[in-house]
């Protein structure tokens, strides 16, 4: 019996450019496009599928360590198993076990055990705080500084400077938990944003904090991300909408954008303790159009490194920090340093959607705590707000359509790369065919492009021995 002749596979046929991948199209979205016409049956509500799809979706991992889970040996040995399968529990370990090291110590030595007494509610107010900060984009400033502010009707500044301080252990523990599961991140995010950042903090905490008033603080803070959450709410009502896992075709004037965010959103930090993360997350999801499961964790890499900066200057260089605030860090810090890096292993796990929802909740109820709460709220202060929240979300809005338009470039030029590439390829297949069928014009074809391309070689080899 003749064998039946195989397809040529090692011909290397286009490829998708995995930057230009939908990170939102799930198995889920293709059945269901793949049903047309009248009769499309709807599938019955399955409270199991609902949970898999929201709260279980799976991490976004590197390409590499994506592929190491996936080709694991059996009679690998078990350290090897260990670091390639439970990861997540030893990103926990690690940054836990050392931060609770550090303030056992400082405890023990300076018998400072009395402080739960006096500022257990703040030990608890972090335990959500901590979660928090680790799963969305929201730090754990966002929660601290509202309910310290609004709730216990502490000052601002000590409110902000706990904000950084306890950032800055909390923030730096998630980082290093996101780092080592090797979590998709956007590195250039991370890198441009960080330069603008730590400018922003410096000269918001020199020149623009000590001329705002503590109403001012309060009300700015809830009233700008507000806005964004709802700008948020609005983009992601189409459930489908297309994401990227990175920034796609990233050049100059992307980098110089990640700057500019950077500026404005470490001058946020620098009175609120909390901004550069939101900031840069709003810029990746509206503008760049980068999936949340992305742009949240690499919102708190950035706020890990800024809060650090804000910290150091506000300690070492213009040493006003309170003696408050180093008493609510300490009862603090050992509920921090495993509630972040444990939200951040929670919400990598989440449904983009969820994430988001997470955001509109925090910021809405800080939003309706604050004009309940702030006293005294003259008309003229409350217009102010109003204006700030519809120029806010104007802002938002008009960054969403610029990122609409980004979007339509972008998958522009993928169908024109495809388009180049499947000509080549039909180029290439119809030159083998003609060779195969023994035609002289195609055998002389690629004789002249092998000679052409020697000719070229030889050219700019003669040049480069020029003197």
């Amino acid at each position: 019996m003749d064998e039946i002749p195989k397809e040529n596979t090692q011909r290397n046929e286009p490829v998708e450019n995995p930057q230009f991948m939908p990170t939102s199209a799930t198995a889920e979205d293709t059945s269901d496009n793949s049903r047309t016409g009248c009769c499309r049956r709807k599938r019955p509500f399955s409270l199991a599928a609902f949970l898999k799809k929201y709260f279980w979706e799976g991490q976004s991992l590197t390409a590499t360590h994506q592929k190491a889970i996936e080709t694991i040996r059996h009679d690998a040995k078990w350290y090897q198993k260990a670091m390639i399968l439970h990861r997540r529990i030893i990103g926990i370990l690690i940054p836990s076990s050392l931060f609770l090291f550090i303030w056992l110590t400082i405890m023990a030595k300076r018998n400072l055990w009395h402080l739960f007494n006096e500022k257990y509610f703040m030990s608890i107010t972090m335990v959500f705080g901590s979660l928090i900060a680790g799963m969305t984009s929201e730090g754990g400033g966002a929660v601290a500084f509202p309910v310290m502010t609004l709730a216990f009707g502490i000052k601002p500044s000590i409110a902000r400077d706990f904000s950084l301080m306890i950032q800055s252990a909390g923030m730096t523990a998630a980082a290093f938990t996101i780092i080592w599961m090797k979590v998709q991140l956007e590195w250039h995010s991370i890198i441009f944003c960080s330069l603008g950042g730590g400018i922003g903090t410096i000269v918001g905490l020199e020149f623009i904090d000590p001329r705002l008033t503590p109403q001012q603080k309060k009300m700015g803070f809830v009233c700008i991300w507000f806005s964004f959450a709802f700008v948020l709410f609005w983009l992601n009502r189409y459930h489908k909408r297309r994401t990227f896992p990175k920034i796609p075709n990233f050049n100059w004037w992307k980098a110089l954008v990640l700057i500019a965010t950077g500026l404005l959103g470490g001058v946020f930090t620098a009175f609120a303790g909390s901004g550069l993360d939101i900031c840069s997350f709003s810029i990746l999801t509206l503008l760049f159009r980068v999936s949340e499961k992305t742009s949240t964790p690499t919102s708190v890499i950035l706020m890990a490194g800024n809060t650090v900066v804000g910290f150091y200057w506000r300690s070492v260089i213009m040493e006003a920090i309170e003696l408050e605030s180093w008493e609510f860090l300490a009862v603090c810090v050992p509920i921090v340093v495993f509630g972040a890096p444990l939200g951040s292993v929670i919400g990598t796990h989440f449904h983009r959607l969820v994430l988001a929802g997470l955001i509109y909740i925090i910021d809405t109820v800080a939003l309706v705590s604050a004009f309940a709460i702030v006293r005294p709220l003259s008309v003229e202060f409350v217009l102010v707000c109003v204006g700030i929240i519809v120029f806010g979300a104007l802002s938002f809005f008009l960054l969403s359509r610029a990122g609409q338009k980004f979007l339509e470039v972008s998958e522009r030029g993928e169908e024109d790369m495809w388009a180049e590439e499947h000509k080549k390829w039909d180029e290439e297949k119809d030159l083998e065919l003609r060779i195969q069928n023994g035609e002289p014009s195609a055998v002389e074809e690629t004789s002249s492009q092998a000679n052409t391309a020697d000719e070229g070689q030889i050219n700019a080899a003669f040049e480069d021995s020029k003197p």
